[in-house]
This record gives C-alpha cells, structure tokens and sequence, in this order.
C-alpha cells in the first residue's frame, strides 16, 4: 500500500508540473481562454480579470514573458517583381531584348515581422509590410516555413491579415489593450534589420496618439521599447506575455530607434481581423466631408462662433451630408453624442457608425447650434497607396 500511494503522489506531481509548464508556456494547447471572434476565429484571450500592467517580473527579469509570446511571433520575407518602367514599350524590347525581360524579372524583398494569432493559422501583421508583393513566406521561431496568402488588408488602420497551413501553431494571449496606462511596462518582439528576433523592453510613453500622418485612422500606443526596420507587424506585449499592440512605425530623424515607437491596439486589430475574414473588408460610416480643425482664420472665414468642433470646409453634392442639409462652414460639436475636437476623433466617430443607420450630428453654424440627423453610407476604399 505504502509504495501505490508514493507512486500516486509522484505521479499526481509530474502530471501538476506539467500542466502548469504548458499553461504558460503554450496556453493553447489546453483550449484556456479559447473563445470565438465575430467571425467566428479561435482565439485565446487572457483572463478578464488580468491587467495590462500584471504582476512584476521576478529579479527584474522578463523571460517567462519573452518565452510565452515568443514563439508565436513570426518573421515575413516578401518578394515581388520589379517592372521596368518602359518594360512594355515594342522600342525598349526591339532594343534591350532579354536583357530587358531580365529586368523584368528582378525580384524585390522586403522584411517584417507578424503574430500568430489564431490555432487556425490566421496572422497579424502591417499593410506595408506586405502590399504589393508576389510571395510572402513565414518564418516560425522553430525554424518553419510556410507560403501564406493575404486574407484581406485595411490600408487605413496600415493592417493586414495572412493565413498560413501548418499544425501545432504557437498561438499569442490576447491582453485588454484599453487597459494600459502610461508608466506599464512592455516588450516590443520583432525581427529587426533580419538579425533574428529580438526582444527589447521600455514602458507605455503616451496613449490615444493622433495626428501623426501614419495612418487614417490613429489611436497609438506610443512606446520607448526599442522599434526598428524589420520590427513591423511584430508583438507589443505585456509583462505577462499577452499581446497589446502590432508595432508599426518609429519616429526617427536616422532609420533607427530614437525612442518614439508605436503600436496598433489589439482592440483595434481585433475589429479589423473580424471585419476582413467575416465581411472581406471592414465596414466603416461615410458622411461625404472635407473636414479641417478650427482656427481663428477659417472660423472667421465662414463666419462661424464657436471655439472648438471640427469646421466642415467642403461637403460633397448629394453625399450622406449634403443630403441631411450640412453646409460648408457648419462646425461638428458632436457626433451620436461624443464630442469631438479634432479631425481624427471626427474620423474615428463617423468610421464607428453603422452605415444605412441614421445617427444625430450636433452643428455650430453661426451663432446657433444645429442637430442634423445624418444616416452614414459604406466608407469607400482608397486608392492604393503607391509610395509604400
């Protein structure tokens, strides 16, 4: 009796040591925290009840953080043909020949970073880390590669979506970014200059960054932990390993770090994933605006009182707008009751409104304030962007 209850115990304590090194380690392969998106995703979310900032690491040291997030971080080499720009000009062939379809043939690459998201193969990564290119393939950190092909990508958010086919996927915890507080320690995990993946630490600068021409839509978590080349598409994460943001560009007067990095929320990246695999695209309100931030000059321009808003300087015929009866010179206070004080937070209101669905814009025009109840249509597409 006595040697079946220690070969119990024993093996009651190997099967607990090893459950607690999976849990940490690849989480989802116990289904912890596996629920379905909108769209109907497998992801792994960390629990509820866990902030942003988490319990400090032991002896100031990051690495069950680094080991969790790790893995499921992925390097993306791209590649695409480089066209001469008179390639199909009959003179530049009868001239240059094969040696002109050689140059045709030329192939470009480019390098960034991605996260795996999902056991299904689903991957985040930026835009212009992956627009325009003919092959993409992906890195794991075991040394696997896999062709992936492009789900579906949202130029304003500069986000994309990647699918690869393999098995037994190291997957990310999603963390709650709209938790984060500035002063929170992060890491940002990534493939810079394709020296291999690197982990760099620093702390949440400043938060809901805007007006910095990156993208149409902003709200950036801005960081100091060290973002470079090769760093795009890569992991924000917490000191628990959960992921925050999708690092996407640097402030630099050099190409390399300065200390000024920012990170997509996962909030955000989460609307943009379902909206592409669900709908192909993402669903954003339109209006029909040419919108400017207020100032004394265009205020007085159009003859307008007021001290805050965003001033309407254009509004396009028969548009969403035009048809509720804005004007040029109406100044937005208010859109379905948010308040707004800047082109971006106007963006952002109007891209958030269910197109078809009427919603109530609160007017400055002149001195008297104005409800227009406006019903939004599908934000169009834009044109690609060729200068990426």
């Amino acid at each position: 009796m006595k040697r079946l209850w220690l070969l119990f115990s024993q093996t009651v304590t190997v099967l607990v040591a090893a459950y607690f090194v999976v849990a940490t380690l690849q989480p989802g392969w116990l289904g912890r925290g596996t629920v379905r998106s909108g769209a109907g995703i497998a992801l792994i979310e960390a629990p509820a009840n866990t902030s942003a900032a988490g319990q400090p690491p032991a002896a100031g040291s990051f690495s069950a953080a680094a080991r969790k997030a790790a893995p499921a971080v992925v390097s993306i080499n791209t590649s695409k043909a480089v066209r001469h720009p008179r390639s199909n000009d009959p003179w530049f062939q009868f001239f240059f020949g094969d040696q002109g379809n050689n140059q045709q043939q030329q192939q470009q690459a480019g390098l960034g970073s991605g996260v795996i998201i999902s056991p299904e193969g689903y991957i985040l990564t930026n835009n212009h880390v992956v627009e325009g290119a003919d092959e993409i393939e992906v890195t794991l950190t075991d040394s696997r590669r896999a062709r992936a092909r492009v789900i579906g990508t949202d130029p304003e958010t500069d986000l994309a979506i990647l699918k690869i086919e393999l098995d037994k996927l190291p997957v990310i915890v999603l963390g709650n970014s709209d938790t984060l507080d500035v002063g929170d320690q992060v890491l940002a995990i990534g493939n810079p200059f394709g020296v291999g993946q690197t982990v760099t630490s620093g702390i949440v600068s400043a938060l809901g960054r805007t007006q910095l021409g990156i993208n149409t839509f902003e709200n950036f978590i801005q960081t100091d932990a060290a973002i470079n080349p090769g760093n795009s598409g890569g992991a924000l994460v917490d000191v628990n390993g959960n992921l925050l943001g999708i690092n996407t560009a640097i402030y630099s007067r050099s190409g390399g770090s300065m200390g000024i990095g920012f990170a997509i929320p996962v909030s955000t990246a989460r609307l943009v994933l379902d909206g592409i695999v669900k709908d192909g695209q993402v669903t954003r309100g339109w209006i029909g605006v040419e919108p400017n931030e207020l100032s004394p000059e265009l205020a007085e321009t159009f003859g307008v009182k007021a001290s805050e808003g965003v001033i309407i300087t254009g509004v396009l015929q028969d548009g969403p707008a035009a048809q509720a009866g804005m004007r040029p010179g109406d100044v937005i206070v208010k859109v379905d009751g948010k308040n707004v004080g800047n082109v971006s937070e106007l963006l952002t209101a109007v891209a958030a409104l269910k197109p078809g669905t009427a919603a109530p814009f609160n007017v400055r025009r002149a001195d008297a304030l104005v409800e227009l109840n406006i019903t939004p249509g599908l934000r169009p597409r834009p044109q690609r962007n060729v200068k990426r």
